[in-house]
Formats: C-alpha cells, sequence, structure tokens
C-alpha cells in the first residue's frame, strides 16, 4: 500500500485533521479507528505496517484497567500467549493529547523511542499522566462514536487480573497464563484499512500534547502514578495475576 504521509509543524491547542481508516473486528464487536496520518506520519506508517502483514490478526486484548487503558497488540495466543514478531522501535511523536478514546503506543519504561507493535485505548483523559511520562505516549488516532459499545463491552468482561476474558466466571480464573483456552480470551480477529486516502475522514479535532513542552526532564520514563506501561512487554508480568470482577 503506498501512502503519502505528511508531516505537519501544527502548535495550535485544537488541530483539525483527516485520517486513515482501520478497522478492527474482535469477538466482541467492531472497533473503527481513525488514524492522524499528518501529525504522526512515523506512528501511522509503523500501525500499518503490521496491519498490512497481518501480525494484528488473530491476536489478544490482553490487558483491561478500569478507567484508564484497554490495550492490545503484543501477543497472539496458541496454547499460551505468544509475542507478535516485532519490528525496529520508532521515533517517538508525542505532539497529541492522550484524551478519551484515543489510541496511543506502548513502549518500554525509561525509553520514550521503544515503542513497536503495541497500542492502547484511552479510557478517559489521560493526558496529566501520558502526555508527560516517558517523554510522552504517541497518540495516533481516535476511535469513532459508535466504538464506544464495543470497548465497553470488553471492559466488562470478567477480568483475570488484568486480563478481560470471555465465558469465565471469576471463580474459573486460571492461575497461569497457559491455563487460558484461546475461546475464553478477547481477540481480534482482523484488523483491515477500510480507507487508505489519509483525507477521508474530514472534520476530526485531535488536541494538541501541550504538558510535553513544558516539562522535558519527562524523559527519564520516571513518572510515580499507575501509568508505566512497560510491564506489558514481558509475559511474565501476566502470571501469578489475581482475580478481578
Amino acid at each position: 500500500m503506498k501512502k503519502h504521509l505528511l508531516a505537519t509543524a501544527l502548535f495550535a491547542s485544537c488541530f483539525t485533521a483527516n485520517a486513515t481508516i482501520v478497522e478492527m473486528q474482535t469477538n466482541q464487536g467492531t472497533i473503527t479507528v481513525n488514524l492522524y496520518d499528518q501529525h504522526t506520519p512515523i506512528t501511522v506508517e509503523n500501525f500499518l505496517n503490521y496491519v498490512t502483514d497481518g501480525s494484528y490478526d488473530g491476536s489478544v486484548i490482553h490487558r483491561s484497567v478500569d478507567d484508564f487503558v484497554l490495550q492490545g497488540g503484543g501477543f497472539k495466543f496458541d496454547t499460551d500467549f505468544n509475542s507478535i514478531e516485532t519490528a525496529d522501535a520508532i521515533t517517538n511523536e508525542p505532539v497529541l493529547s492522550n484524551v478519551k478514546g484515543t489510541i496511543a503506543m506502548a513502549k518500554v519504561g525509561g525509553n520514550a523511542n521503544s515503542a513497536t507493535s503495541q497500542w492502547f485505548f484511552n479510557l478517559k483523559d489521560n493526558s496529566a499522566n501520558l502526555d508527560l511520562q516517558n517523554g510522552g505516549f504517541t497518540v495516533f488516532g481516535e476511535i469513532t462514536a459508535d466504538s464506544f459499545e464495543t470497548i465497553e463491552t470488553i471492559t466488562s468482561l470478567v477480568h483475570c487480573g488484568e486480563i478481560p476474558t470471555v465465558g469465565l466466571n471469576e471463580d474459573q480464573c486460571p492461575t497461569t497464563t497457559s491455563g487460558f483456552n484461546a475461546e475464553n480470551l478477547v481477540m481480534i480477529n482482523s484488523v483491515v484499512v477500510i480507507d487508505d486516502d489519509p483525507n477521508s475522514s474530514a472534520s476530526l479535532s485531535p488536541k494538541e500534547n501541550t504538558l510535553i513542552d513544558e516539562d522535558n526532564s519527562s524523559n527519564n520514563g520516571g513518572g510515580s502514578s499507575g501509568g508505566s506501561l512497560a510491564w506489558m512487554l514481558s509475559l511474565l508480568a501476566l502470571a501469578g495475576f489475581t482475580r478481578r470482577k
């Protein structure tokens, strides 16, 4: 797929944007995402590379934290969680704010330029935390209004630790990640581009990340809040979880 991605220097408090449109088909419903091609071209191109090579097809939503984030893009599941093969990490583009309904890249703590395949949806306005922490988390798109229903369906499921599950009650949570079956997990069946014209979705208004310019020292990644997302890059963090919900 040939895409012409335009980097622009935009410094207004609220931008006007167009977007490539991507559709995630999950076993809990559809999530449609408008990508900010022109504001975060490196990140959008990286995400679309994983889409076009099928890396996200058959992957798992592996993390759901109440009133914080819903995360995927890291693992597939056979008899256990298996990491998606990743390309090189990309340069951070923290120009937009982590407000509710946006999609952003996850990365390793203490390394602002470490994002690869994992992403998360902001379930609330996380800007006060994530716009600064670890150099700022790169927002590269937003979901459509009708996609919130699918997000809410997933977050309302029974959770084993931070893993949303299907068809289990809290007493049936396994004690290890290999104790799951695929049918008990929130699966992303496919991710496809439904319109590859970067100008196809008009009149979006992504919010600028103004906090990152106030404190450039945030690159140390030492945020003290619960916003650090580095743990998910290791399967070890998924083992030994406690029951939730």
